[in-house]
């Protein structure tokens, strides 16, 4: 088992007398890492500020493209329905066919082609152009998530991987934060301005969204040169694993593994749907404006931004994983309780949920290196993701249909009932992991002790690792 943190305390040392003895062009220098982690940030930016374009126009595609709340949530699921299996795949690809570099550059074009695709539906209004364009989209946005994923791991794994997780979900939220804030008022000037029919308005503001996921795309290109560069100075190749990848490597993952994987599938489906449906939800419940509703839709994106950094870097220094994610879904449940069951302000359920959130992904996603060896990463990611998508396309069908039938009240019951199910998953894996070798909760200054006592073998480099070599290009 590959354990998320470093062989021995000697190695922080070293890691600090290498910064202060290699210049800044050199890649385990300080200055390079964040240039890395600042790139891997900006290429998930572009698909978490598409991703949600449909929830800040919510209104506009029910009145503009006359549908029902039902085919409205198709602009969910069929992003979801094909990374069932394509998250698996693309994460088996970029450990066995593409190369990270190769795999994460195709997935952000993928992502760009399908944004133009579904700007392309909204202009002709034709609701199956759109969802066609929400799949191509969806295959390229999750498969690069694995592809981040990896990134993240392969620069960082060792330190500071639960603060680098919390920095990438930080900046994909202030995308998502800024789509809720501009996506509005931008359509509003377009329909103003502009003399089309709404639907056309909307293509534009959507094609005009895809412009971040060409950003996303140089993001992908410029880290995938500084990767390379960075192998040829550190000769990481010479000591990568020649084990080979195999899909029938999936049989022998733990136990552990799959139980980190649903509790990830329970707690994301009372987020990412309740967000989906959220604008008119607070627009009906508590009478809030079509802005002032997106607003709060996107608090939690907006705490998330803040937060996740700092809520990370606590972890690197705490450990105690699953102590952090038990609070985080409780924290979330109380929040779906209160706006369930009470009318009062619903400020302080989001803020709750917000930093609940935050928290939980900076917690729950390292886990994952801790259980796979770094070999399979790809692989272990891509599966993780690809069941979570299948959760999300069912639950989305359902809150669809639940609203349809039964409005919202029931749909935050149905929520409270699948975080109550992760938290009993939690338990459980706790408990496991606690009559085990109690790795997954244990505190950074144990984790350490257990590595400083195994015997030294040679593993895949990471660049917070390579002090093998100093020279320069």
């Amino acid at each position: 088992m590959d354990e998320n943190q470093p062989s021995s305390s000697t190695d922080i040392i070293n890691n600090q007398e290498v910064d202060s003895e290699v210049t800044w062009k050199h890649p385990s220098h300080l200055f390079q890492r964040l240039l890395a982690l600042f790139l891997m940030c900006l290429i998930g930016f572009g698909s978490y500020f598409c991703f949600d374009n449909p929830g800040a126009l919510q209104d506009d595609f029910i009145q503009d493209m006359n549908l029902t709340t039902s085919q409205f949530v198709y602009l969910y699921s069929w992003y979801s329905w094909p990374n069932v299996i394509m998250c698996f795949i693309g994460g088996f690809l970029i450990d066995s066919v593409f190369g990270i570099r190769l795999g994460t550059v195709i997935y952000a074009l993928l992502v760009v082609l399908g944004q133009i695709v579904f700007a392309a539906g909204a202009y002709l209004n034709t609701l199956w152009v759109m969802l066609l364009g929400r799949l191509i989209f969806g295959i390229g946005g999750e498969s690069l998530a694995v592809a981040q994923n990896n990134y993240a791991v392969l620069w960082f794994k060792g330190k500071e991987l639960n603060m680098v997780f919390g920095f990438q979900l930080s900046f994909a939220r202030v995308g998502s934060t800024v789509n809720f804030i501009v996506m509005e008022p931008l359509y509003r000037y377009v329909k103003q301005h502009i003399n089309i029919p709404n639907y056309q308005s909307l293509s534009i503001v959507l094609l005009v969204a895809s412009l971040t996921c060409v950003l996303s795309m140089l993001s992908a290109l410029l880290l995938a040169w500084q990767d390379k560069r960075a192998e040829r100075i550190l000769h990481r190749k010479l000591s990568v694993s020649t084990e080979v990848v195999k899909i029938t490597d999936v049989k022998h993952f733990p136990n552990i593994f799959w139980l980190v994987t649903f509790i990830i599938v329970c707690y994301y489906t009372s987020i990412f749907p309740f967000i989906a449906l959220g604008k008119v939800f607070f627009e009906k419940k508590y009478n809030f404006s079509p802005d002032a509703a997106n607003f709060i839709n996107g608090v939690i994106y907006i705490i998330s931004a803040i937060c996740a950094p700092a809520l990370g870097l606590v972890i690197d220094k705490t450990g105690r994983n699953l102590f952090w994610v038990f609070l985080s879904i409780l924290g979330t449940l109380g929040s779906h309780m209160f706006l369930a069951f009470s009318f009062v302000n619903p400020y302080f359920a989001m803020l709750t949920m917000g930093l609940s959130y935050s928290m939980l992904a900076s917690a729950l996603w390292p886990l994952i290196a801790l259980i796979i060896p770094e070999h399979q990463m790809g692989t272990a990611y891509g599966i993780a993701q690809s069941v979570e998508n299948l959760g999300l396309a069912v639950v989305a069908l359902l809150t669809g249909i639940i609203v349809d039938a039964d409005g919202y009240y029931m749909v935050e019951l149905f929520f409270c009932f699948l975080l109550t199910v992760a938290l009993l998953l939690t338990a459980i894996l706790w408990t496991w992991d606690s009559m085990t070798n109690g790795i997954l909760n244990m505190s950074i200054k144990q984790r350490i002790q257990l590595e400083s006592n195994k015997i030294p073998r040679p593993e895949k480099q990471n660049l917070l690792h390579d002090n093998d070599t100093l020279n320069e290009d």
